[in-house]
């Protein structure tokens, strides 16, 4: 709605977030709805005691805290962390759920969003339960080249086995058995995908 736009420019905030800094925390209270502008951000979850579980990698143009929306103890369910540095449009979420009523086509997206990302999620659950370790990081592999839009990216052991719900020590060998297959190369963290049909084909076993 063109007329809504002159209260969203009046309720929006810029932040800004240097790599390894929170957005938010879970279990903290949701106070609001972010919009990343740029750069890169891990949803993940407490996984036990001492381990994370990614959720998903969201990239410029995602949605970050929605899922702190209703219920009634308003907290978040996940915490967003930022992979590089990036820049956040901050909604309150009073405001947020204002322009929900009134505007129902924003309200139309937002619900097609969730569906989207329930189906993702029942997805990843499904492979967690039913993939091998292998399958479950080639996929994670391609998923986060998908994010990156490059076949050539950055990111730690420590998070890959995160996403793959796996160990770093199993992670650490199934790199090195993909790099002597020739479908992946690596230096320090950087990991470039070579042969992504041979990797694609793994993911679906």
């Amino acid at each position: 709605m063109a007329e809504w736009i002159p209260a969203v420019a009046v309720n929006r905030q810029h932040l800004a977030y240097r790599k390894g800094e929170t957005l938010f925390r879970e279990g903290s209270p949701a106070t609001g709805i972010y919009f990343l502008y740029d750069g890169k951000v891990k949803v993940h979850k407490q996984w036990g005691e001492d381990k994370d579980l990614i959720v998903r990698f969201a990239r410029t143009g995602d949605i970050l805290g929605h899922r702190g929306l209703g219920g009634n103890q308003r907290v978040y369910p996940v915490s967003a962390t930022a992979l590089e540095d990036s820049t956040a449009c901050y909604i309150d979420i009073s405001f947020f759920e204002a322009s929900l009523k009134v505007n129902p086509a924003l309200t139309y997206k937002l619900m097609q969003f969730y569906a989207d990302e329930l189906q993702e999620a029942e997805k990843r659950m499904r492979n967690l339960v039913h993939m091998e370790v292998k399958s479950r990081l080639a996929e994670a592999l391609l998923e986060i080249s998908r994010v990156y839009n490059n076949k050539q990216f950055t990111i730690s052991r420590q998070d890959l086995a995160s996403f793959a719900g796996t160990t770093y020590e199993t992670i650490y060998r199934i790199i090195q058995d993909f790099t002597q297959q020739q479908l992946i190369t690596t230096e320090g963290k950087t990991i470039t995908i070579l042969n992504e049909k041979k990797l694609r084909k793994t993911a679906e076993g």
